[in-house]
């Protein structure tokens, strides 16, 4: 079965870096997990999936990933986004809050992790955020940079 890990790669089961992944299913299946977890779990915390899907098209974009973007666009078009949903997926500044205050999160973890503070934190939950929704999200980054990195890595393998 093809995932979405081997999608974003452009995998097939014909190719030897598809069954290579196989030798560690825990890892193919725990990648799959986890993708479904942060982007459509049971309790979303308040943190609605077509937000979670525009917050990854935003980190798709800010790893420049391609098929990453438009795999996301697809996702984000079937959850019917809002105007404000579909400017913080193409990564506008200009946002109402939270969501501006939750896009210089995603940002600075995702292009400068090492910047990252305490205090970024507590910014979040200035903008009204609760612990289990800033847990959600920091899930979320965590998996989104994680899929990009992998998928990139996986790509460069195959065209070895």
């Amino acid at each position: 079965m093809i995932d979405a890990m081997d999608k974003a790669a452009g995998l097939s089961p014909e190719d030897a870096l598809f069954a290579t992944r196989r030798f560690r299913p825990e890892f193919v299946q725990g990648a799959e997990e986890c993708r479904l977890s942060v982007l459509r779990p049971a309790n979303d915390q308040g943190l609605a999936p077509n937000l979670r899907v525009a917050l990854a098209r935003r980190m798709a974009a800010l790893n420049a990933d391609p098929v990453l973007m438009a795999e996301y666009d697809v996702q984000l078009a079937q959850l019917g986004p809002t105007e404000q949903l579909l400017a913080l997926a193409r990564g506008d500044a200009d946002l109402e809050e939270p969501l501006a205050t939750i896009a210089r999160h995603v940002d600075l973890i995702t292009l400068t992790p090492k910047k990252a503070e305490a205090s970024h934190i507590v910014l979040l939950a200035q903008a009204g955020l609760n612990n289990p929704q800033i847990v959600a999200l920091s899930e979320l980054i965590a998996f989104v940079n994680f899929q990009t990195r992998v998928a990139t890595g996986l790509r460069l393998m195959r065209s070895a």
